[in-house]
């Protein structure tokens, strides 16, 4: 797969953008464990025009990032093709198009997900960004705002046609948020659409190594993104690896490998940010999701998640591993099925 130039290799694995989630120590964990393409956090084209330092600070990019794009989202043309000029001058190898956000501050303003209702707008909204950025543009959208407006076929192809050079489709609706499951069939009928050229990525629901073989296999994608599944867990690139190079899977980690990568991931984002505390704070999210199915775990995640000095965390990741050590993490529905994964059915 291409972006551009960009020599991407077979079935790329892509993080996903994701905000206040995929800073740099996020990324930093995600690639080492296999994440072959990194996103930053989404950022907003009027921010960027107004030129707000923290939202520069999200498109900082580092020689462990590449390739690596940077997401822009807005809902006025103008300010998104300045934006781009902004976007272009911190030097990624391809710049992100949201059209997907579904939440109500971004969508709601006619951004995101939101530019789904007025497809016309955001084939303008491409078009003029494409036109006015040296570097590749792609696309991240949905399926449609509601299952009354499945308008992602006809999406494709207008992107297409204004030299969108890579489309990821999350498979859900806007009015679906993350609720449900994603529809593949969708996905597939885009990449197998007759007119379509350009490389498709799937999005949507990849949690195991198992489900990424099976829907790979299903609709034939050329790159698949991991989203949320990756928080407090990206190892999960390695293991999507893993059976893909070799047929076989890989053991969960033990608590003890867990509590290892977390004290990596909270040095990483205290360096980043130079300050404990705020390296901490930032944290707080993925600590919510490293340590899931423990039992009789809740008392030892409250103190995760309040812990807010190194000592105090010390402590708590200490008595983790004197409890939990050997234990196995196994997230939620990971029993893999084998007969699924060969199976071109969903």
């Amino acid at each position: 797969m291409k972006i551009g130039n960009i020599e991407l290799g077979l079935t790329p694995l892509f993080l996903a953008p994701m905000e206040e989630v995929t800073g740099k120590a996020f990324r930093m964990m995600c690639k080492r464990f296999g994440a072959d393409v990194m996103c930053t956090e989404f950022v907003s084209s009027e921010a960027l025009i107004r030129d707000v330092k923290k939202t520069k600070l999200k498109m900082c990019l580092f020689d462990f990032d590449r390739p690596a794009g940077i997401q822009l989202y807005g809902h006025d043309i103008a300010s998104m093709v300045e934006a781009a000029k902004v976007v272009e001058s911190f030097a990624p190898d391809f710049i992100d198009l949201n059209f997907g956000c579904p939440m109500k501050k971004i969508a709601g303003r006619g951004a995101g997900a939101g530019l789904l209702q007025n497809p016309d707008r955001m084939q303008q909204m491409a078009d003029a960004v494409v036109k006015a950025v040296k570097v590749p543009v792609t696309a991240k959208t949905r399926l449609g705002w509601d299952n009354n407006s499945l308008i992602i076929n006809d999406v494709a192809h207008r992107l297409q046609d204004v030299g969108i050079v890579a489309l990821t489709i999350h498979g859900r609706t806007k009015k679906q948020l993350y609720t449900g499951e994603a529809d593949w069939r969708r996905i597939a009928e885009v990449k197998n659409a007759p007119g379509i050229t350009i490389p498709i990525i799937g999005n949507g629901d990849i949690d195991s190594a198992a489900k990424a073989a099976r829907l790979l296999n299903y609709s034939g994608v050329d790159g698949l993104m991991i989203g949320r599944a990756a928080i407090g867990r990206p190892w999960l690139f390695h293991e999507i690896k893993h059976f893909f190079q070799t047929g076989e899977f890989l053991p969960p980690p033990t608590v003890a490998e867990v509590v290892a990568i977390v004290r990596e991931q909270l040095q990483l984002s205290i360096e980043w940010k130079d300050d404990v505390r705020t390296g901490i704070l930032l944290m707080r999210r993925h600590f919510a999701r490293y340590f899931p199915g423990l039992p009789d775990f809740r008392p030892l995640r409250i103190r995760l998640l309040q812990a807010d000095s190194m000592d105090a965390l010390d402590d708590a990741l200490n008595d983790i591993v004197a409890r939990y050590g050997g234990m196995r993490i196994f997230p939620p529905d990971s029993v893999p099925d084998a007969n699924l994964i060969h199976n071109n059915e969903l």
